[in-house]
């Protein structure tokens, strides 16, 4: 699964846009069908042509973050420590230098058979991909494209595992 942000030109230091990820068609309650997310890459493209040029994704030194949660954060980035946050990543940006340094994880949960313990399972009918420029304005001229590539699959869960991880995404929604 894909999902692609953008953040206009120009855009002012902490903006963060939304896209979501429609899951609908793989979350099932009756059946205990859940999406076990084994792996997020997150990719940075400027432009009409999707380069990876970094020097132009900025004003300035900055970084340009996203996260991938399975609760709606609206356009917020959510903490570390909160239990939605499936995938984190940023791009590290020093124009000055023309250098740049990626970091990016993944939040694997402890609920579910053993064989999954490495994926994060969501029982949601979408997740959110936000993503914003901080420390900066994005560049004058250029677009910054920020894609989410999710690699996940379909499980069966017992329904006390799948109870399990809907009242806790539950309970941390309030």
């Amino acid at each position: 699964m894909t999902e692609s942000i953008l953040l206009p030109a120009g855009s002012a230091d902490g903006t963060v846009v939304q896209g979501t990820i429609d899951l609908g068609a793989y979350v099932n309650v009756p059946t205990g069908q859940a999406i076990a997310v084994e792996s997020v890459d997150f990719v940075y493209q400027i432009g009409s042509n999707n380069s990876s040029d970094v020097g132009n994704m900025l004003q300035t030194n900055g970084s340009i973050q996203a996260q991938l949660t399975d609760l709606n954060p609206g356009t917020s980035m959510v903490r570390a420590d909160n239990q939605s946050l499936v995938a984190s990543g940023a791009l590290n940006i020093d124009v000055t230098n023309n250098l740049a340094s990626h970091t990016s994880d993944l939040f694997p949960d402890n609920f579910g058979p053993a064989a999954l313990s490495e994926a994060f399972m969501v029982v949601n009918d979408q997740m959110y991909l936000n993503a914003g420029n901080f420390g900066a304005l994005t560049a004058a001229a250029a677009q910054v494209i920020v894609t989410a590539r999710v690699r996940c699959r379909v499980v069966k869960l017992s329904q006390e595992d799948w109870m399990a991880i809907a009242i806790q995404s539950t309970a941390s929604d309030n």
